[in-house]
């Protein structure tokens, strides 16, 4: 049976078919991240840190650092930061040590540089997943060596110098390639994660179709695990989470391993609070006095001021259950055991010191 190994320093994450489902959290990533780049340009990994422990906490089993940042003040300054091969492999360096300083959970390498992904393959501790590998010959022969080299297992996108195909079959033969001249490497195809490409589900209403054809095929033909942006299934549609819980779900019952996403339901900010207080007080309901923020957006069915497992970490744990992949439903169980109250911590039923009295 197919297993692929990902590994921190004390912590080791299984991707296979009879394994819970691999999530690899997303958002220490720059790219589309405003303030994160900022942040980033100036030397603060304060919220890469957050982002780390948070997506954790969700309950990320593996943790994406993509250094795809854009350094424009600098750039200024010096030309040599408009070139992403100056700038990615030292930042890749930093931001591993930054996150694996703080949590233990194992690394994904990220990045279109072969220069930062070697950096960020010596300085990772463990054996972190290497993100990515296309079908073009150029990149197999850049990052094909750096695979065998750290015996490392690497994510291999179904693209190669033709682009993008919507055609399936054309996915699966640019897969079929990499695992292939992988294994002129030496690279075993445990070692192979596929990525066969989501579609936008607006876009080509055969997407998911397509997608749950591919990923038996890659399981059955081929023996691989796999894996995806699991967003891009909804991209452009209203109630994205709805989609994406749908999606996960049935992508896991075709095969499907591992997902690159979000765990982390991002927290309700003061302005949204206060805007929700203004409309409930305009319909004239007087709010308890003192009432604080997070009674007040849990109330209100608002979600929560603090970082949280998503909806999608609901859809998936649920799955991972109904695939006993959640032994006794022990994961299930604890996701949804409710928090105590402040000042309630250690107290039994009723909210007793110590649970129930004896007689």
């Amino acid at each position: 049976m197919t297993r692929t190994v990902i590994e921190s320093k004390t912590k080791t994450a299984v991707m296979g078919f009879d394994e819970p489902f691999c999530v690899i959290g997303e958002r220490i990533n720059p790219t589309g991240r405003k303030i994160l780049n900022e942040e980033l340009e100036a030397g603060d990994f304060s919220r890469v840190e957050a982002d780390a422990i948070a997506q954790t906490m969700a309950g990320a089993t593996v943790l994406d650092i993509n250094s795809g940042a854009v350094f424009s003040n600098k750039m200024a300054e010096d030309p040599r930061y408009a070139d992403n091969n100056f700038v990615e492999p030292a930042l890749m360096e930093e931001l591993v040590k930054r996150v694996q300083a703080i949590v233990d959970t194992p690394l994904c390498i990220d990045s279109s540089v072969p220069g930062a992904l070697e950096n960020g393959l010596a300085a990772a501790e463990g054996r972190p997943l290497l993100n990515s590998v296309t079908g073009e010959e150029e990149r197999l022969e850049l990052v094909l060596p750096l695979v065998k080299k750290y015996n490392v297992p690497v994510v291999a996108i179904s693209n190669d110098d033709t682009g993008i195909s919507e055609d399936p079959d054309v996915r699966f033969a640019v897969a079929k390639k990499i695992v292939e001249r992988a294994a002129d490497f030496g690279i075993p195809a445990h070692d192979i994660v596929v990525d066969p490409l989501v579609m936008p589900i607006g876009a080509m209403g055969t997407a998911g179709l397509q997608v749950f054809t591919l990923v038996r095929r890659l399981r059955e033909e081929l023996g691989v695990n796999t894996t995806c942006g699991a967003s891009n299934i909804s991209f452009g549609l209203p109630n994205r989470h709805g989609i994406n819980n749908a999606f996960l779900p049935m992508a896991m019952a075709a095969g499907m391993t591992s997902a690159i996403m979000n765990p982390v339901a991002l927290p309700i900010g003061p302005k949204k609070i206060s805007e929700k207080k203004a409309e409930i007080e305009a319909a004239g309901i007087i709010l308890p006095e003192g009432i604080d923020d997070e009674t007040f957006v849990t109330l209100f069915g608002m979600g929560s001021t603090k970082p949280r497992a998503g909806k999608e970490m609901e859809a998936i744990r649920a799955a991972n259950f109904l695939t006993n992949n959640d032994d006794g439903g022990a994961a299930w169980i604890t996701m949804n055991r409710e928090a105590p109250k402040a000042g309630q911590e250690g107290r039994g039923r009723a909210g007793r010191k110590g649970g129930r009295r004896r007689g």
